[in-house]
């Protein structure tokens, strides 16, 4: 590992523009975990993005000696293309949205409130079935770490960030193994500092592109992960 720092942004000169460099996200984990060690001299929250952020936050989390919980935050959907994208929701209802992007692709205002409306009761669905629906805390003045199990547009990276700062974050740290270059700067301008081990940079990016191993998490699995995870506590 060569960790390099740019501004804010950290990241593995050995792994620049390279595809398939981890072997799946529990491999992810160790890395950046160990990255997440070598930057930072403390955190108190590491905040996983399930569902593909769950096996590599516990990871890090454990590795960092931090406290553990998943932030469900939710991408806002196209209503004709369900695989894309333009902007997320968080906990609290408080959502971001790619305005120049929505304007381009003809999104009417019902559409967006519409997307929005579909996101908040998955994320309140989520929080039933992932942590009891339990409130969130306040960070103030606290260190938190946001893992996710890549990062490609941002938009949910960036919903998460306006969440913790709302409660409170002092040291908002964006942590994750692989990340689109133009994603991560815009980030930048709101993160203290961003750990993302593999950045690749072009006009196509695949967060997939930088596993061996990779498939969708489902609530099962999720569920005996996190289960796991309060055994251990």
């Amino acid at each position: 590992m060569m960790l390099k720092r740019k501004n804010s942004i950290v990241y593995d000169e050995d792994l620049l523009g390279k595809y398939y460099v981890f072997r799946d996200r529990f491999h992810a984990g160790e890395e950046l975990g160990k990255a997440c060690l070598k930057v930072l001299d403390s955190s108190n929250w590491v905040l996983a993005i399930p569902m593909g952020g769950i096996p590599i936050g516990i990871k890090v989390s454990k590795i960092l000696s931090a406290n553990f919980d998943i932030l469900i935050c939710r991408k806002l959907l196209i209503p004709w293309n369900r695989e894309d994208g333009f902007g997320a929701v968080d906990p609290d209802g408080r959502y971001f949205i790619d305005e120049e992007f929505a304007s381009s692709i003809g999104l009417s205002r019902k559409d967006i409130e519409e997307a929005v409306k579909e996101q908040i009761n998955e994320i309140k669905t989520r929080n039933m079935l992932l942590r009891s629906g339990r409130e969130y805390p306040s960070y103030n003045s606290l260190r938190v770490v946001l893992v996710d199990d890549g990062i490609a547009a941002g938009y949910t990276m960036m919903a998460a960030i306006n969440f913790v700062k709302s409660r409170g974050a002092s040291g908002i740290i964006v942590a994750s193994p692989t990340g689109n270059l133009n994603s991560l700067l815009k980030l930048s301008r709101s993160a203290s500092t961003i750990i993302c081990l593999n950045i690749r940079s072009g006009p196509w990016f695949a967060v997939a592109d930088a596993y061996e191993s990779w498939r969708d998490i489902g609530y099962e699995e999720a569920l005996n992960m996190l289960r796991e995870e309060l055994q251990g506590l």
